[in-house]
């Protein structure tokens, strides 16, 4: 394999425009390509909210424009900071990215040094990015063939990705010859998005239904599984979109390794472990329609956690762009991200 790992990495979602922040409109995506402007920070926190844009470095990254936005227009900044916090609560890199430009306005900063830090934010998860790709797929051997879930991707970071970023410079080095993307019920975020990026890009894919990658894992077909995080606790315990966790565990049984990739910013050292992470619960109308169709008899409920959490023992290799650790435990972890 030739190609270079840039060549497989030609989308931005998150784009600040000078006074205003464009986001690509997941929700549209693949049948439109829309963008929306958002002109003030509650714009950006609807945004969020509707998963108009998504995934938790993006997430983060478009709420520390969002913070700057406020103070080029001179907004009360606390107000901000707790309205964006509050749009998305597990996906930590919110968080973090909030209480990054939190420190810098109690150090005094001004609207341009604000800018600068969202500006600093989104060029460091792209370099983050980067780094984890080559080191997520030096573990893995030439041609194997890979599974992801949900999306990981440019349109979930600043660029390039987390777990697909791994598979970008796989396939760009040769280890990976197979790519399978699960549909990601119910918002579809493997077969809409996840397959946008890998068509668009020119990387050989194919989709597969939530239910069969059991059957696939059983084929052969796969070496390892590669994911993202919303969260990861202080044990390695790894909270990630709603069916991971059923994907580690199929994993383990038919001997198929499994990997997280995720930004030292999803790393949450104040969480001891996964059972303290809150997962969210959205309207269960989301499952009960497919595009703003009914598709589920009226009187008829449902139960929509958009989460799952995937214990330590079940993940072969957490990847950052500070490195890979192998079978994660409180020690590991503490010895990498320990304050």
């Amino acid at each position: 394999m030739t190609t270079s790992d840039k060549n497989l990495d030609s989308i931005r979602a998150v784009q600040w425009q000078g006074d205003h922040l464009r986001l690509l409109d997941q929700r549209l995506l693949p049948a439109e390509e829309l963008w929306i402007d958002c002109r003030d920070a509650g714009q950006v926190t609807q945004a969020i909210r509707d998963l108009a844009v998504r995934g938790a470095p993006a997430i983060g990254i478009a709420a520390a424009w969002g913070v700057a936005m406020a103070a080029q227009q001179r907004v009360d900044l606390d107000g901000v900071l707790s309205t964006l916090r509050a749009a998305r609560p597990t996906a930590v890199n919110l968080m973090w990215a909030l209480d990054r430009m939190k420190k810098r306005i109690a150090a005094g900063a001004d609207a341009d040094a604000l800018l600068r830090e969202a500006q600093a934010i989104q060029d460091e998860d792209l370099a983050a990015n980067r780094r984890m790709g080559e080191l997520g797929a030096s573990l893995i051997t030439a041609h194997s063939g890979v599974l992801t879930h949900c999306n990981t991707g440019s349109l979930a970071t600043a660029g390039y990705g987390t777990a697909l970023g791994v598979i970008r410079a796989g396939v760009a080095g040769g280890q990976i010859d197979h790519v399978y993307a699960g549909e990601t019920r119910p918002w579809q975020q493997g077969a809409r998005l996840t397959m946008w990026e890998l068509v668009r890009d020119g990387i050989p894919a194919k989709l597969i239904a939530d239910s069969a990658a059991s059957h696939l894992m059983k084929s052969g077909a796969v070496q390892w599984v590669i994911v993202g995080a919303d969260r990861i606790a202080a044990n390695g315990d790894t909270a990630n979109k709603i069916g991971t966790y059923q994907l580690a565990i199929a994993a383990k049984y038919h001997g198929v390794k499994f990997m997280v990739v995720a930004p030292s910013s999803t790393v949450d050292m104040a969480t001891g472990t996964g059972e303290e992470i809150e997962i969210e619960l959205r309207d269960a109308t989301e499952l009960l329609s497919t595009a703003g169709q009914r598709t589920v008899v009226e009187g008829a409920q449902a139960w929509n956690p958009v989460f799952d959490v995937t214990p330590a023992e079940l993940i072969d290799a957490i990847v950052t762009e500070r490195g890979v650790i192998e079978r994660p435990n409180s020690i590991a972890m503490q010895a990498m991200f320990g304050w």
